[in-house]
C-alpha cells in the first residue's frame, strides 16, 4: 500500500498529497478514575481548552504501545553497575522469564494538524505535488522536492500552533522516529511490532536541508503491505469461531462460489482486514461510532479513557472537524425552521406532535444558548474509529464482539462497516486524508461534551525505572508497576513512603520487597525490628545471601547511650528527647530546662555518659546550697535511678557495656532487633492517663526504642553517596509521641537532602504522624481496609474523597480473605500525584520468596520458584488467567 509520508522533518510531516501535517505527542493525564474531583475537572477544562484552540480537521490518536519484557528489565537496571550488583542482574533475569511472551501496552496519545499553506504559492505547489506523486510513484521517480523556505514557514506554524495550545494538555513535538512508528504500529499491529521505546530514543528517520531542499530517506518501505479485506476468499477463516458440519453434496468445482462451498462463510460476516508483512500476517477489525448517547455526564462519560479496562489492546482515532460558533449558529437555525416546518405538517394530526420533536427542539434550544454563551466556543464534528487486532481471525472477530458488547451497553452504536476496513485503517495513519465515505458517521457535540469522552487519560502509575513493584489493576492487560525509591532524591522528590493496611493485607511483604529491591540495586536499609519471631532478620539473612548484619539492642551487651553513640552536639539532643519521653516531662518544664542544663554540660566534659547525667543529678540533690534546685534533681534523679536499675535501663546507663558500632554498620541490610523490650497499650499512648500506670519495662521499652530509631536515622543519614531506607513497621510505637513524631517528621523533610527515606507501616493512616509529616510523604499505598472508618481516612490519606461510597466500596473490597489469587491488591498514589490499583509482586527469585511470607503455611515450608507466564496467559479484570496456578506470585497474608 501506499504510505502519506513524503518527508519529515521535526515533527512535520509533507505527505504525498500535498499537505502538510504538524504531529505531537500529549502528555496524558493519569489516574483520572481515582482522582479527586477539582483533578478530573482540570483535565476536563483542559481538554476543552485544547479543543477550543483548534481549527480545521485536526486528529487524534490514542494508540496502544506494544511493551516487551525486556524493555521493562532494561528500566529496571537503568542506571544500575550489574557487574557489581549480581543479585539485581539475578532478579532482572528472573523478572524477564517472568513477563515473556504477555501481552503488555502502554496508552499513547498523539495530536496531528493539518497546517495551512502559507501562501497562495505553496497552496497551488501542494496541489501540484499530489498530482505528481501519484505519477512519480508509478514511474518509481523521486518525490516533489520541498526547499528550505517552505520548511521554515510550516515550522513557525507548527511552533505558533503549540503555543496557541499552551492553555490545554501538555504536549511536545513528535520526534521523526516517532511518526514513523506511528505508521509502523497502525500496520503491524498482532505481529512483530517495533517498540515505541526504541523510536524515543532514535533520531532516525528525519530529512535533512541539503543545498536548500529537503532530502528525506525513502519511506516507500513502510508501505510493504498486502491487504485483504475479509481475507482470501478461498481460506475459511472463521472455522476456528464456527466449526460447523460441511454442507452435504458440494462439488469440487462449485468451490469458487462461497454459499456451495463446504463451510463456506459470507463475505458479509468477514467484517476484518487481513495485513499481511514481511514481520508476519495479523488480522484487524476496525469499528465507527454510528451513534452515541445525546446527553452524558462527567467523569462517567469518559468511554475513551475506558477502553484501557479491556483486557487486550484497543487503539482509537479520533478525526475531528471544528467548526467555530459564529458558523453552526446558522446551522441551529436553519434546523430550528425544519422542526417548525415538520411540526406544521403534524398540525393536522390528532396525536399531536411526536416526542421527538420536543426533544429535538429542546436540545436545539440548549445547544442554541451554549454556542451563544462564549465566544470561544466551537462545535465538533467527529468521527471516531477504534481497532483491535489478534493472530487469527477468530481471535480478532471475538475481540471485536467484546468491545461492541460493551459499550452497547452504555448506549453507543459501534459498526463495522463492510468494505470500509481499508478507509478506516488508513484514517489511522499519520497524514492521510479522511475517505469522503466515513463522513455519515460523523457525531456532533460541542467542545466540552467532546472532552467528556475522556481523551487524554491514562491508567499508568509509578516510576519511569526502578524496582518491578506488581502490575496494574486499572489496565486490562498487564501494565507493569515500577517504583524508584534510590532515585527519588534525584528528581528532587521524597523517597519516603507511608503504607496502611489491615492484618493480613500484604503491608510486611510490601515492605520486604521494596527493601530487598533497595539492598539489591546498591542502597542500605536499616529495620527496626520489634517481631518476637525476628522475622526481619530472618528475611535479611535470607534475601541478602550475607550481606545483612542483625544487632539484638535488647541483648543488654550493648550501650544505647547517645552521649557515647554520637558526637556531643547530637549526642545531647538525642539524650535530651530521650529523657524527656522516659520522665514524661516537657522541655520548657522546670524539670526539662533543669535536665537540658546537665545534658549539655556532661556533653561537653571528656567522657560524657548517661550514667553520669545521673550522677550530677544525685550530687544537685544533697547540695543545701540550693534547696530548690536540690529538691527538683533529687525528684529526677530519683526516677533515673530506678530505670537505671532495670535490666533494660542498663542498655542506656551501664557506663561498662561497650558501645554500638553504628558507624561500622556497613552492611547491605542493618536488622536491629528489639525482641524482649516491652511497649504500652496502643490505648495507652492515645491517653496519657492510662500511660502513667503502665508497666515500667513497658515505658522503658518505650524509650529505648525511640533511641533504636534516632540510631536508624543517622546510620541512613551518614554517606550521602549511598541510599540509606529506615523501615519502621507498625510505626505507631514511635510516632506516639511527640519526639517520636518529631523524628519521623525530620526523616522525612530531611531525607531528600540526605538521599534517604523511611518506608512506614501501620494499620491507620493518623499513626504515620502528624498531618505535616503524612503530606510529605512522595509515596502513599492503601492495601486492605475493611473497616469503614479506617477505609475513610486511608482515602483521605491518598487525597481522594474519604466519603466517597464508590471509593469505599473499592478500598474495602481489595484482595478478598481466602481469595489468593487477589493477593496484594491496593492503591497506590506515586511521586507525581497519579493514583491507581496495583497487584504488587513479589520479586521471583527463590532467597527472597524463601522468608517474605509471615502467614504460618508461608513461613512453614519452602515456596516452589515462579516459572515463565505463558505466551497465552491474558489478564482479565486484574487477574493473570491462562494457567491453573498463575505463575506470578503476589503477596500472601502479613500480620
Amino acid at each position: 500500500m501506499r504510505v502519506p509520508l513524503r518527508h519529515v522533518v521535526d515533527n512535520l510531516t509533507f505527505t504525498v498529497h500535498g499537505t502538510v501535517w504538524a504531529i505531537y505527542r500529549i502528555t496524558p493525564a493519569a489516574g483520572v478514575p481515582y482522582a479527586p474531583a477539582r483533578v478530573r475537572d482540570e483535565l476536563l477544562a483542559r481538554l476543552t481548552t485544547t479543543v477550543r484552540q483548534l481549527a480545521g480537521t485536526p486528529r487524534w490518536f490514542g494508540l496502544c504501545a506494544q511493551i516487551d519484557g525486556g524493555e521493562v528489565v532494561a528500566r529496571m537496571v537503568d542506571g544500575v553497575d550489574l557487574d557489581r550488583r549480581p543479585a539485581w542482574a539475578e532478579v532482572a533475569d528472573a523478572s524477564l522469564d517472568l513477563l515473556d511472551g504477555v501481552e503488555m501496552y502502554r496508552r499513547t496519545h498523539w495530536l496531528a494538524v493539518p497546517l495551512s499553506p502559507p501562501s497562495g504559492k505553496a497552496e497551488l505547489q501542494a496541489a501540484v505535488t499530489a498530482g505528481w506523486s501519484d505519477i512519480a510513484d508509478r514511474l518509481g521517480m523521486k518525490p516533489a522536492p520541498v526547499t528550505g523556505a517552505d520548511v521554515e514557514a510550516y515550522r513557525r506554524h507548527a511552533d505558533q500552533v503549540q503555543a496557541q495550545l499552551a492553555g490545554g494538555l501538555r504536549l511536545r513535538p513528535a520526534t521523526p522516529a516517532e511518526i514513523v512508528w506511528m505508521v509502523q504500529h497502525a500496520l503491524q499491529r498482532g505481529v512483530e511490532e517495533p517498540l515505541l521505546s526504541l523510536a524515543e530514543q532514535s533520531d532516525t528517520g528525519a530529512g535533512r536541508l541539503l543545498g536548500g531542499q529537503l532530502r528525506s530517506p525513502s519511506y516507500r518501505g513502510l508501505g510493504q503491505v498486502r491487504l485483504a479485506e475479509g481475507g482470501h476468499h478461498t481460506t475459511d477463516a472463521l472455522q476456528e469461531r464456527e466449526p460447523g458440519p460441511r454442507t452435504a453434496g458440494a462439488s469440487a468445482g462449485r468451490r469458487g462460489v462461497w454459499w456451495k462451498r463446504p463451510g463456506g462463510v459470507s463475505p458479509l460476516r468477514r467484517q476484518w482486514i487481513e495485513v499481511e508483512t514481511e514481520h508476519g500476517t495479523a488480522y484487524q477489525a476496525h469499528l465507527v461510532v454510528a451513534e452515541q448517547p445525546a446527553a452524558v455526564v462527567w467523569p462517567q462519560s469518559a468511554w475513551l479513557a475506558q477502553l484501557d479496562q479491556f483486557p487486550f489492546g484497543v487503539d482509537f482515532v479520533v478525526d475531528l472537524h471544528i467548526v467555530p460558533a459564529e458558523k453552526a449558529k446558522p446551522q441551529v437555525r436553519r434546523k430550528k425552521r425544519e422542526l417548525v416546518d415538520q411540526a406544521d405538517q403534524y398540525g393536522a394530526e390528532t396525536s399531536g406532535l411526536p416526542d421527538t420533536l420536543h426533544e429535538a427542539a429542546s436540545d436545539l434550544g440548549e445547544l442554541g444558548v451554549r454556542l451563544g454563551r462564549t465566544a470561544s466556543e466551537v462545535e465538533v464534528q467527529s468521527v471516531t474509529a477504534l481497532t483491535v487486532w489478534g493472530a487469527t481471525p477468530a481471535e480478532c472477530e471475538e475481540r471485536a464482539r467484546t468491545l461492541q458488547g460493551a459499550l452497547s451497553g452504555g448506549d453507543y452504536q459501534l459498526v463495522r462497516p463492510v468494505g470500509g476496513q481499508e478507509a478506516l485503517l488508513a484514517l489511522g495513519l499519520p497524514g492521510m486524508p479522511a475517505a469522503p465515505s466515513l463522513r455519515e458517521f460523523r457525531q456532533y457535540q460541542l467542545s466540552e461534551d467532546w472532552a467528556m469522552s475522556g481523551a487524554g487519560a491514562s491508567v499508568e502509575v509509578g516510576d519511569g525505572q526502578g524496582a518491578l513493584l506488581g502490575v496494574s489493576l486499572d489496565a486490562g492487560t498487564v501494565l507493569p508497576v515500577l517504583l524508584d525509591l534510590p532515585g527519588a532524591p534525584g528528581r528532587d522528590v521524597s523517597a519516603s513512603m507511608g503504607v496502611v493496611g489491615e492484618l493480613g493485607s500484604g503491608k510486611s511483604v510490601l515492605l520486604k520487597s521494596l527493601a530487598s529491591g533497595v539492598v539489591d540495586r546498591g542502597g542500605q536499609v536499616i529495620v527496626v525490628d520489634r517481631t518476637p519471631m525476628r522475622e526481619w532478620a530472618h528475611f535479611a539473612a535470607a534475601a541478602t545471601g550475607g550481606r545483612a548484619q542483625i544487632v539484638d539492642a535488647a541483648a543488654a551487651t550493648i550501650s544505647l547511650d547517645p552521649l557515647r553513640l554520637f558526637d556531643p552536639v547530637d549526642g545531647a539532643r538525642w539524650a535530651m528527647s530521650y529523657l524527656t519521653l522516659q520522665l514524661g516531662v516537657g522541655p520548657m518544664s522546670p524539670a526539662g530546662a533543669m535536665l537540658s542544663h546537665v545534658v549539655h554540660q556532661v556533653a561537653a566534659s571528656p567522657s560524657p555518659s548517661m550514667r553520669t547525667v545521673l550522677t550530677m543529678l544525685e550530687a544537685w540533690a544533697d547540695d543545701a546550697a540550693q534547696p530548690r534546685r536540690a529538691q527538683d534533681a533529687a525528684q529526677l534523679a530519683q526516677m533515673l535511678r530506678v530505670v537505671a536499675d532495670d535490666r533494660y535501663g542498663r542498655l542506656v546507663f551501664d557506663p561498662t557495656l561497650p558501645v554500638l558500632p553504628w558507624r561500622d554498620l556497613d552492611g547491605d541490610m542493618v536488622v536491629i532487633t528489639t525482641t524482649g523490650l516491652k511497649l504500652p497499650s496502643s490505648e495507652a499512648l492515645r491517653r496519657p492517663e492510662l500511660l502513667a500506670q503502665q508497666p515500667l519495662e513497658a515505658l522503658i521499652g518505650r524509650a529505648v526504642l525511640y533511641l533504636v530509631a534516632a540510631v536508624a536515622r543517622q546510620l541512613a543519614f551518614t554517606d550521602r553517596s549511598r541510599f540509606g531506607l529506615v523501615v519502621l513497621d507498625e510505626c505507631y510505637w514511635l510516632t506516639s509521641s511527640s519526639e517520636g513524631n518529631d523524628l519521623v517528621h525530620e526523616i522525612v523533610h530531611d531525607g531528600r537532602k540526605h538521599a534517604a527515606g523511611v518506608l512506614l507501616g501501620t494499620h491507620d493512616e493518623q499513626e504515620l504522624g502528624d498531618s505535616t509529616t503524612r503530606g510529605l510523604l512522595g509515596y502513599r499505598m492503601v492495601m486492605r481496609t475493611s473497616d469503614k472508618t479506617l477505609a475513610a481516612r486511608a482515602l483521605t490519606f491518598l487525597g481522594l474523597d474519604g466519603t466517597d461510597e464508590d471509593l469505599q466500596r473499592a478500598l474495602t473490597t481489595l484482595s478478598p480473605v481466602g481469595d489468593k489469587d487477589r493477593a496484594g491488591e491496593g492503591m497506590l498514589r506515586d511521586a507525581h500525584g497519579r493514583i491507581g490499583r496495583v497487584r504488587v509482586l513479589v520479586p521471583p527469585v527463590e532467597r527472597i520468596r524463601e522468608a517474605v511470607f509471615t502467614t504460618p503455611t508461608a513461613a512453614s515450608g519452602p515456596t516452589s520458584s515462579p516459572g515463565p507466564v505463558p505466551a497465552d496467559a491474558r489478564q482479565d479484570h486484574g487477574r493473570l488467567v491462562g494457567a491453573a496456578t498463575s505463575p506470578l506470585q503476589l503477596t500472601g497474608g502479613s500480620r
